[in-house]
């Protein structure tokens, strides 16, 4: 890959297995987040955040030590400092969950962090907990690469579209779950409740969300992706920019593939007409106050 290509190719079935090892990674360290940071509305306490070298998960506090963990994908190293200076290092490479998850429980150990976590995956189909996970694991070194320019481009883009919103936005932020960045606005106004544990703090307010995910199942390559929740009557029939986006019938979403993004004369104009154009449909369809939420 070349060093400044901010939009390099990423072909799904280049990296499926990979795909699959660093989705189960990233949950590890995410539910440790989750487990000791204090909650914020719509699960925002439990994301990752792209940065100049992967996915951190920014400072955790801890009764004995603040501490970060970051996926360093230019090393290939997950890196755990603490606030005292300490810390600890492990090679990013092939192997699997489980043995991945014991190195990560044992060097928090190491360094008086005690911390238990639920070790069964979220939002994946026939789901294996971490320590029993013992599938062997893929690690391609340029695909992961590739990936954490993607997100932080992605993210760049996303806060940019953010700062033009007054209203309640949420940062660009990684969710491990569903394994996408995201930026979501919201109108200010509640939502009817939904059933469930996640999606009801989730979807708790009118929203709309847009991001970058990498694919699998029906959409065969990364996309850009917008949905306005709950979803209003007609937004289908809106028109958004540009011509290459679309409405996705089995998602319910606007979806823009990454490959036309990439191959624009500006990815960054394109993809910021992508978000605008999509959130015009939404707000105008959900009758949101634009005057008031817009800059």
């Amino acid at each position: 890959m070349p060093r400044f290509d901010p939009w390099p190719p990423l072909p799904l079935h280049g990296w499926q297995d990979t795909y699959r090892t660093l989705h189960m990674w990233t949950q590890v360290v995410g539910k440790i987040r989750m487990k000791l940071t204090p909650p914020l509305n719509h699960w925002w306490h439990v994301t990752l955040y792209a940065n100049a070298r992967g996915l951190t998960t920014s400072p955790i506090p801890h009764p004995s030590v603040v501490f970060e963990i970051q996926f360093d994908f230019l090393d290939h190293q997950l890196v755990i400092d603490t606030c005292d200076g300490a810390r600890r290092q492990l090679p990013l490479e092939a192997e699997s969950v489980a043995s991945f998850y014991g190195k990560v429980m044992e060097s928090l150990r190491s360094l008086g962090i005690d911390v238990s976590i639920n070790t069964k995956p979220q939002e994946v189909a026939g789901a294996v907990p971490f320590d029993q996970d013992q599938r062997p694991g893929s690690y391609d070194r340029d695909s992961v690469q590739r990936l954490g320019r993607i997100l932080l481009s992605a993210t760049e883009v996303l806060q940019e579209f953010r700062g033009r919103f007054i209203g309640k936005s949420s940062p660009a932020h990684f969710f491990w779950g569903s394994f996408d960045v995201a930026c979501s606005r919201f109108s200010g106004r509640p939502a009817p409740p939904r059933k469930g544990v996640i999606t009801n703090p989730a979807y708790s307010h009118e929203v709309i969300s847009a991001g970058f995910w990498p694919g699998c199942g029906a959409i065969d390559g990364p996309v850009f992706y917008s949905y306005t929740a709950p979803q209003p009557a007609g937004i289908e029939d809106e028109p958004v920019r540009p011509a290459a986006a679309a409405w996705n019938r089995q998602l319910s979403e606007y979806i823009l593939m990454y490959d036309d993004v990439r191959r624009a004369e500006s990815p960054r104009e394109a993809l910021l007409d992508f978000f605008e154009s999509t959130y015009a449909a939404g707000a105008k369809r959900a009758n949101w106050d634009r005057k008031a939420l817009e800059v």
